[in-house]
């Protein structure tokens, strides 16, 4: 059975659902089978960045309401062929997603997937909830800024009592990607180090991604950044799906301007 993990952040604007699309195909890359599934019900945009808008002919929905079967609605990366993706629906809201339709659709996944990414909608209203609510594990992405650590703190407490692996008694794993950091502000204190928030939220590091102007460009191309070999932040969502994959891989200290080693993580998933 696959592992599922949501990708969440408890506000919009901080690169969610570009670390979704990268990780996703960053795990492919190393020899995984992966799905990334959008669930922003009615604001899909996780095609665009893949590239994959115009293959987009059935959706989430669909699938859930057995209009058409997963194979159908599933669609292949051009970029690898490990890589799949799921598209929410355009013409619906959140409100068509019940806990039911939710766990057959995860649990058909994860039959076929060994990792099954669930992209979270920003905030933490009912669609946030159902995408939490039956993954193995958790990706919080935040900024390194005290509006974003607070929204995602609120999502962490919401995780770690609506889930249903909590409600049986167990915990979800939480890790904390920490996005679009900025060496020079972090020095003059204008943004968060990553100790401050490692022991405000008090999750473990994944990874950290510097700033990088290619990422924008890379998004309306369609070309997730982990496919440019040169960029900064694509090498930084390599080591973190290389993580997730089960590989230890040595943490690079984006903040400061030598990349020295922070820590090591090894095999989280296993």
């Amino acid at each position: 059975m696959g592992i599922v993990i949501a990708v969440i952040s408890g506000k919009g604007g901080v690169g969610k659902t570009t670390a979704a699309a990268n990780i996703g195909l960053g795990i492919a890359m190393n020899g995984k089978k992966c799905v990334v599934v959008d669930f922003d019900i009615g604001q899909r945009n996780l095609d665009m960045i893949l590239g994959l808008e115009n293959r987009v002919v059935y959706d989430i929905v669909q699938v859930m309401d057995k209009e058409v079967n997963i194979k159908q609605a599933l669609i292949k990366s051009k970029s690898h062929d490990k890589f799949y993706f799921l598209a929410a629906s355009q013409t619906k809201d959140k409100t068509v997603l019940n806990s039911k339709k939710v766990k057959e659709l995860v649990d058909s996944l994860k039959e076929e997937f060994d990792f099954v990414i669930l992209d979270s909608p920003a905030g933490i209203e009912s669609g946030y909830e159902h995408t939490i609510e039956f993954a193995d594990a958790a990706v919080v992405v935040v900024n390194p800024e005290v509006s974003s650590i607070r929204d995602a703190d609120r999502a962490i407490g919401i995780l770690d009592s609506k889930s249903q692996k909590v409600k049986d008694g167990g915990e979800v794993e939480k890790y904390l990607i920490i996005n679009r950091i900025e060496p020079n502000m972090v020095k003059r204190g204008e943004m968060l180090n990553s100790k401050d928030i490692l022991d405000i939220l008090n999750i473990n590091l994944l990874g950290k991604v510097p700033e990088d102007k290619a990422v924008i460009d890379a998004s309306n191309q369609g070309k997730p950044i982990i496919l440019d070999k040169s960029s900064k932040a694509g090498q930084a969502y390599f080591r973190i799906a290389s993580r997730i994959s089960g590989n230890s891989i040595e943490m690079v200290d984006v903040e400061s301007e030598t990349d020295g080693i922070f820590k090591k993580l090894t095999g989280i998933f296993k």
